[in-house]
């Protein structure tokens, strides 16, 4: 029995794209089970398949297909990312979209979730930059009496980490946003922080657009009528909601922040630009005076009688320096210089 259980663990670690593939009975995990074999597990009462794709091949979701009888629609959208979240009851099984989100390289990288829920069986498919959900099975794993609760909780937990998983991005965001608001305010910011900031923006409204339709799709766990889903995980599914809407109002905040904070960057670059202009002003009016009267005694007349006078030289470098040192002074009790 040891022999042929390590056996269909090698056969499910060497199937591209099957990150796990393992059936369980009363919350305990029996075995490891290779996909050919799902199907049959899937049927056996109280056993439950749980298998994690990465990145599937369509041979790999057609084999799944043929195991669980999958719909055609819902092999079509796991094949490609780019779907929207939301909720599907095809007959007897579930269809659940969700995005993923986690920062690399300072920005948000989103990926997508997709989850087959039928009877006996939950296939969760990740695209894109996806965290993997190895800590979510051992923390099922790590309470039998939970996962005893079959399909429903399963998706509970994978919902439940997705969300989770929000907060820390929000987190980092709000760490850097304080970090530049910080500098804005000590007029240290530089125009790539600007810039920063209407990317993070705009990162926090795809972030809202991926995690808000969540709630919709939490909503229609909590009520009655879909299959598979038992009465007592309707509150596991409104805490899910809670923790969404609470992600949503964070995203909000932030937005509000960042909008004022580019406003305030704005703001300060356009006093600094005035800034400049009335010191290039007072300059430019204090360098008027020795201009003009160097102007004046350029010119080509032959009857000047400045020209003759023995002080003449010294007495209009006196004007020009008194002249340009009054400015100087004047634009200085005006805050110009």
């Amino acid at each position: 029995m040891a022999d042929a259980l390590k056996l269909a663990s090698a056969r499910t670690e060497d199937t591209p794209g099957v990150v796990a593939s393992a059936v369980y009975a009363d919350g305990q995990r029996i075995a490891e089970v290779p996909i050919e074999d799902v199907g049959e597990w899937s049927r056996k009462p109280g056993h439950v398949v749980w298998i994690g794709l990465h990145e599937p091949s369509l041979d790999l979701l057609r084999r799944l297909q043929a195991e669980f009888g999958l719909h055609e629609l819902a092999i079509e959208d796991a094949l490609k990312a780019h779907q929207r979240p939301k909720l599907e009851q095809y007959g007897e099984a579930l269809f659940v979209v969700a995005r993923t989100a986690q920062m690399l390289e300072g920005r948000i990288a989103f990926g997508e979730t997709h989850v087959f829920v039928g009877q006996g069986y939950v296939v969760s498919v990740r695209h894109g930059p996806s965290t993997s959900y190895t800590p979510v099975r051992e923390r099922c794993e790590a309470s039998p009496t939970a996962l005893s609760a079959g399909e429903d909780y399963i998706l509970y937990a994978l919902l439940d980490f997705i969300v989770d998983n929000y907060m820390p991005v929000i987190e980092a965001i709000q760490t850097e946003v304080e970090d530049i608001e910080d500098c804005i305010l000590a007029e240290t910011y530089t125009q790539s922080r600007v810039g920063r900031l209407y990317q993070l923006r705009r990162d926090l409204l795809r972030l809202r657009n991926a995690a808000v339709p969540l709630v919709e799709v939490c909503r229609r766990l909590e009520q009655p009528g879909l299959p598979g889903i038992d009465a007592s995980l309707y509150p596991l599914f409104r805490d899910v909601s809670d923790h969404i809407r609470r992600v949503q109002e964070e995203i909000e905040s932030l937005r509000e922040v960042l909008a004022f904070a580019f406003e305030t960057s704005l703001m300060a670059g356009q006093a600094q630009q005035t800034e400049i202009t009335r010191k290039l002003a007072a300059w430019a009016a204090i360098l008027a005076v020795p201009t003009a009267v160097a102007g004046i005694y350029g010119m080509n007349f032959e009857h000047m009688p400045e020209l003759e006078w023995q002080y003449g030289y010294a007495f209009v470098l006196v004007i020009i320096a008194s002249v340009c040192g009054w400015l100087y002074w004047r634009f200085r009790q005006n805050g110009w210089l």
